[in-house]
């Protein structure tokens, strides 16, 4: 019962946050909101026996990618005023493929089928923890039956990575950058001047 309990909480809790997440007005609070939702989703993986993911949900998505959205947000001085006059003018495509995605998913809950031994299975959906580790088993799985779909997600990561500097990259006439070859090409007579100074003369 104080599973069942936790569950429903840990759930309504995310589904609300990340419901929140896309429609709150200030991008700060959205990233809030997103944070929220990683933490209680680190919880239902805790309750499915999933330990390793849910502190590896919390210390790297919670820890460092959530923050980071939230200092790029804090300090990123945009205009979301300006950005917001033209959504209306793309809301009708953006609903068609709403719509499409959300058929899409129907049609894919329509076509699960359940096997029969799946019942079977549900009597003991974790392994024995003296014999493999959580961490042993996730990684055996990803690392074997998933690997080329983990190096795809790797690459996705990294097209994402790259359009995200490339679109943020400005340049800037007036800002002073290093010229590696000119630094290389220059003479110690240009930069530096020898003076012999005689004993008790001084310099004036």
């Amino acid at each position: 019962m104080i599973e069942a309990i936790f569950f429903y909480v840990f759930s309504v809790v995310l589904i609300i946050s990340s419901m929140l997440v896309i429609s709150a007005r200030n991008p700060v609070h959205s990233v809030l909101f997103l944070i929220l939702a990683f933490f209680n989703a680190a919880g239902l993986f805790v309750m499915l026996g999933a330990e390793f993911i849910a502190m590896t949900l919390v210390i790297v998505y919670v820890g460092a990618v959530a923050v980071l959205f939230l200092f790029v947000v804090m300090m990123l001085d945009i205009n979301f005023a300006s950005l917001r006059q033209g959504m209306m003018k793309h809301l009708p495509v953006g609903g068609f493929v709403g719509a499409v995605l959300l058929v899409e998913l129907a049609w894919l809950y329509k076509s699960w089928v359940i096997q029969p031994e799946a019942a079977l299975r549900a009597l003991s959906p974790t392994p024995d923890p003296s014999a493999v580790t959580n961490t042993h088993a996730l990684g055996q799985v990803l690392y074997t039956q998933y690997v080329y779909p983990f190096q795809i997600a790797g690459l996705v990561l990294l097209v994402a990575m790259i359009g995200a500097i490339t679109l943020t990259l400005r340049h800037r006439p007036d800002t002073r950058r290093q010229n590696i070859s000119k630094q290389v090409a220059r003479k110690a007579k240009d930069v530096l001047k020898v003076i012999k100074v005689e004993t008790g003369a001084g310099v004036s």
